[in-house]
């Protein structure tokens, strides 16, 4: 498997520089923080010497581009069809970039409506005329299951791929969202093996003592961390996914509050060397 990083956290450098530190530190990979006016890559001006300069940036580093990531509310009716159009821009920077997964999310909850009903009424007129567009471009459509969106616990994948059943529709799988709700993320790799098209390295810390004091329902008893530093057990879940047939990037999603940047970085790549 490759370990890659998320480049969101140096939105302020410019991609050159996270490939400099990225090659110079044994990453495999990039997932890199893209869209319309985005720093690292503006899906919105990407002329064709700026391709040609990433991918020999790229080459010299011994990197590749894992996915392009574009974390939009793709749900939210204001400013939707915008985004939809931004959206198949995003799929053509990845076709020109020979990219082959672009990572979004499955949209918020659209007001006055819960997941389930947001599913069945926004995503199923949003997600496929996107996902055939991605299709035609030989793209892969990869949606992060944040808590917060639509795709919550398994029930709403289920739901998901029952409304937008398209072969190239399937996950950036994120064990860390699922730990703290107590959903078993090992049972959920073997469940949506052939949706799995990318992966967030990203662990979770569960205070016990907080959780007995606060209760589930409260917030501050868990927290995101790099891996190795909370409760996903790395072999067994990097195992299943070896099991069912990912052999893909483990994208390192940096939110852990109690390490630098590059620290943290470097820690979870060098815990999950000794799996991938």
């Amino acid at each position: 498997m490759q370990i890659g990083l998320l480049t969101a956290p140096f939105r302020s450098q410019p991609l050159e520089d996270v490939i400099a530190f990225a090659g110079a530190n044994d990453f495999d990979a990039l997932e890199v923080a893209s869209g319309p006016g985005a720093r690292h890559i503006d899906i919105a001006d990407l002329p064709e010497s700026r391709v040609s300069e990433i991918r020999k940036l790229l080459d010299a580093n011994g990197l590749v581009i894992s996915s392009l990531a574009w974390y939009a509310d793709m749900t939210d009716p204001e400013g939707r069809d915008q985004r939809m159009a931004d959206f198949r821009l995003l799929v053509d920077a990845a076709q020109r970039l020979d990219v082959g997964v672009v990572c979004t999310l499955a949209g918020k909850p659209v007001a006055g409506k819960d997941k389930f009903q947001t599913i069945e009424e926004d995503c199923a007129i949003v997600f496929p005329p996107l996902v055939e567009y991605a299709a035609s471009k030989g793209i892969k459509v990869a949606l992060e299951n944040w808590f917060a969106t639509n795709i919550q616990g398994l029930a709403h994948f289920d739901k998901m791929f029952e409304v937008v059943p398209h072969s190239n529709f399937g996950l950036n799988f994120d064990p860390s969202h699922l730990v703290w709700q107590g959903i078993d993320y090992i049972a959920a790799v073997d469940r949506f093996a052939n949706r799995i098209f990318h992966t967030h390295a990203k662990d979770t810390e569960v205070r016990e003592d907080k959780l007995a004091y606060l209760g589930n329902q409260e917030r501050g008893w868990w927290r995101y961390v790099i891996p190795g530093f909370g409760r996903v057990r790395w072999g067994e879940y990097i195992g299943a996914l070896r099991r069912n047939g990912y052999n893909g990037v483990l994208s390192i999603e940096h939110e852990d509050g109690a390490l630098g940047r590059e620290e943290g970085f470097i820690k979870g790549k060098n815990y999950l060397r000794m799996f991938a």
